[in-house]
């Protein structure tokens, strides 16, 4: 199809099989983690680590492929195109309900949805469901899938979703049916979410990888901005039913350029390596780095990854997840699902799925008004979200996490004061009480803002900088897990709480976003600018000397790698089966690759 082109000889189709010619094996002694040529027939590069081993990595004849035509720098930002689509259309299909659940016209193909808060949180949160299913499916199965192929089947899961759910016509059970289809478009963007940042992280030089974090985040914002500009258009047509099945099917377009471009891109080079597909592996590395397959910073890229495997093939069971002692494990992987767990009942989602809703049936808009202010409102979620680039790493993690739990706390609390008067419902209240329920409006745009900056893309970031290497893969489970099982809690319970409990809705989330004050002042300690075993001599220093985690990252200085060494002896987490040795191991190669990448023309 001329979609993968070759230099040299080397043959194209290599992502496909493996001959046992140019598979390697693992030497006998664990310590170094050499590899061996088994076949005999390749020439060998014996390659120097910063971690000081030497590992004799086989180079396959001298190859360089394409996909779509591109390699180097072209290839690596056609991945994260087609990997920020993923989140483009997660974003969208958060947005996507707003301006459905009470459009007249959507009521009436959906009778049960109409009037009745329970059934309209139901019919909400339940794709919320199938996006936790998706996550623990890929959990079960990712592995055996790898990267590239979970994220065709996640977005061809959700087209198939998609076309159920607009398929549904009155008479053959049409809520049952889009019941269904909600729940199945949730399972593929579990699969999509839980897949696409791993997929992006490893095909990607290490030192891009908090950017990225932030950028998904952003463009998540920028997925659910789409939302409500399309659910907003789609009111001007003539033919009714575009009113809700043109928004849903509109997802559709993000699907397919997911799925079919992923066809044409390599595979997750890490994901090949420890499949034991050294050659595959090796090509595609080649390919992202733009250089051929001999090269020496392909293969030292290549012996970084195996050294990386082989710390995380010693990784824990979830039984040790609930260790403490000098590494703090449990500890460790409750903050960072905490953060998660936080970002959820704060109050975004009861913003972000339901603002249309509040505006038109609370407030007393109507309901043109309602969605051009609620896509205003996701314009601003947006564009503030791109501050998170320039913050993150200027002002920290703690700061952001202090500063954006006030916000959304004063937001919260102008939100509901200011309702008070006319106690949120606009029927029966004097012109007065309706022009302070204004206030609300700016209350909820003050929240969505300051949340875009600082909670959005935190709680993706923090769990896996706070958790050691060997416990990282199920500690970030654990995280993922709570985030959509209480996504799905908050978009379940919000329709629930206005209509009966009114203004006081946004008192209990404003005293929510109160109570994490206390807990990320005393037990999240900072993380900017620490590598993976500074992070393990923080948690062992307030172990050992009875202090605050939090104290003891403030006086804990910057530490070089002599420093690094005598704190670790000190602490006595030196172990060679320690998380601080395997930390230690990652994070020397993870800063020689970022020193090459910084070299010139890299």
């Amino acid at each position: 199809m001329g979609l993968f082109k070759k230099s040299n000889n080397g043959d194209a189709t290599s992502n496909n099989s493996t001959s046992e010619k140019h598979r390697e094996r693992r030497d006998s002694n664990p310590t170094t983690g050499v590899y061996d040529n088994a076949g005999g027939e390749e020439a060998a590069a014996a390659v120097q680590t910063s971690a000081g081993n030497t590992r004799v990595v086989p180079v396959t004849d001298n190859h360089l492929n394409s996909y779509l035509g591109l390699k180097g720098r072209s290839l690596n930002l056609a991945i994260s195109i087609v990997a920020t689509n993923g989140f483009l259309l997660f974003g969208y299909d958060q947005g996507l309900m707003s301006g459905i659940i009470t459009d007249p016209v959507f009521n009436a193909y959906f009778p049960e949805t109409r009037g009745n808060s329970t059934v309209q949180g139901i019919t909400t949160g339940i794709y919320e469901l199938g996006c936790l299913g998706g996550a623990i499916l890929i959990l079960i199965v990712g592995e055996r899938l790898g990267r590239r192929r979970a994220c065709i089947a996640g977005g061809l899961i959700m087209i198939l979703g998609v076309i159920i759910q607009v398929t549904a016509f009155t008479g053959y059970r049409p809520y049952a049916q889009f019941m269904v289809g909600r729940t199945v478009t949730g399972i593929g963007n579990g699969m999509n979410t839980s897949t696409i940042p791993t997929y992006q992280a490893e095909c990607s030089h290490s030192h891009n990888r908090g950017l990225l974090i932030c950028i998904e985040g952003a463009t998540i914002a920028f997925g659910t901005m789409i939302a409500y500009w399309i659910n907003y258009g789609s009111q001007f047509s003539d033919d009714i039913s575009v009113h809700w099945r043109w928004p849903i099917a509109f997802q559709i377009l993000f699907g397919l350029f997911l799925s079919v471009l992923m066809v044409f891109l390599p595979e997750s080079p890490r994901w090949l390596l420890s499949r034991e597909r050294y050659e595959e592996g090796e090509s595609v590395l080649a390919s992202l780095h733009g250089l051929e397959s001999h090269h020496p910073e392909v293969q030292q890229q290549k012996a970084i990854i195996l050294d990386s495997i082989r710390a995380a093939g010693q990784g824990a069971s979830y039984k040790a997840l609930f260790s403490n002692g000098k590494t703090q494990h449990f500890r460790r992987m409750l903050i960072g699902s905490s953060s998660q767990l936080f970002q959820q009942i704060g109050g975004c989602n009861a913003v972000i799925y339901y603002l249309p809703v509040l505006l038109e049936e609370n407030l007393g808009q109507t309901r043109n008004i309602s969605l051009v202010v609620a896509a205003a409102n996701a314009t601003c979620y947006a564009i503030f979200s791109t501050s998170s680039w320039f913050l993150i790493e200027k002002v920290g993690r703690r700061a952001l996490f202090l500063w954006g739990t006030i916000g959304q706390c004063v937001a919260m609390v102008i939100t509901f004061a200011t309702l008070i008067p006319s106690g949120i419902h606009s029927d029966n209240t004097s012109h007065e009480a309706q022009q302070a329920a204004k206030g609300g409006v700016f209350g909820l745009f003050m929240f969505i803002i300051v949340f875009g900056a600082t909670w959005l893309p935190l709680p993706w970031l923090y769990p896996a900088e706070i958790n050691p290497i060997k416990t990282r893969g199920k500690a970030n489970a654990v995280s993922t897990c709570t985030n959509w099982l209480f996504n799905f809690v908050v978009v379940m319970i919000t329709p629930i709480m206005t209509s009966n409990i009114g203004w006081a809705t946004y008192l209990v989330f404003a005293a929510i976003n109160a109570c994490f004050l206390p807990v990320v002042f005393f037990f999240y300690p900072e993380t900017r600018g620490r590598s993976l075993e500074e992070i393990d001599i923080v948690f062992a220093k307030g172990y050992l000397e009875d202090m605050s985690y939090v104290k003891s990252s403030h006086e804990l200085p910057r530490l070089d790698d002599n420093a690094v060494e005598e704190y670790a002896n000190k602490y006595g987490i030196n172990g060679e089966d320690g998380d601080f040795y395997i930390d230690r191991k990652v994070s020397r190669d993870a800063r020689a690759e970022m020193a090459e990448g910084a070299q010139p023309g890299s």
